[in-house]
């Protein structure tokens, strides 16, 4: 496992303490198990998709909390008693697993769905107004007012 040293971006930036925090408990992490298997993908600007390969849990097997920046998907193992018959072998993986997910600051979940043994998890990121570039007025101008179509530092980092 490669470590990553990101005191120089420390010593050089503020604020930044838990992006860089985050990426190095992901590192230490990352080799653990891989089960599920999942994809998360862009679907515009501030839309995203997490999709797990979940085979076999049904929508009662599986919890999804979401909280401030964090999302976590559980499937708990199903009762071996529910089999009629008797398992000659068992190929197909039944046991429970914990994903979690940092999500970005205003990043909320819109939707969850299962279906054909994929459940897919659709994301929103909405910044609040308060938080949009605004252009200020010099020598008691007009007032404030906030710049449409430009993607402020906060929305940048975190894309």
């Amino acid at each position: 496992m490669s470590r990553f040293d990101f005191t120089p971006y420390r010593r050089s930036t503020v604020g930044f303490d838990r992006l860089f925090d985050i990426l190095e408990n992901q590192a230490r992490a990352s080799s653990g198990d891989n089960y599920p298997p999942f994809n998360i993908e862009r679907r515009g600007d501030d839309e995203y998709r997490i999709t797990l390969a979940v085979a076999g849990f049904k929508p009662a097997d599986l919890d999804i909390t979401a909280q401030q920046n964090l999302l976590t998907v559980q499937g708990k193992k199903r009762d071996e008693s529910e089999v009629e018959g008797q398992i000659l072998h068992l190929g197909i993986a039944n046991r429970g697993f914990e994903r979690r997910f940092e999500l970005a600051d205003y990043v909320r979940v819109e939707n969850a769905d299962l279906e054909d043994g994929l459940l897919v998890i659709d994301l929103v990121r909405e910044v609040p107004d308060a938080m949009k570039p605004k252009k200020i007025a010099v020598n008691g101008q007009s007032g404030l007012s906030v710049i449409e179509g430009s993607k402020s530092s906060d929305e940048s980092s975190a894309a």
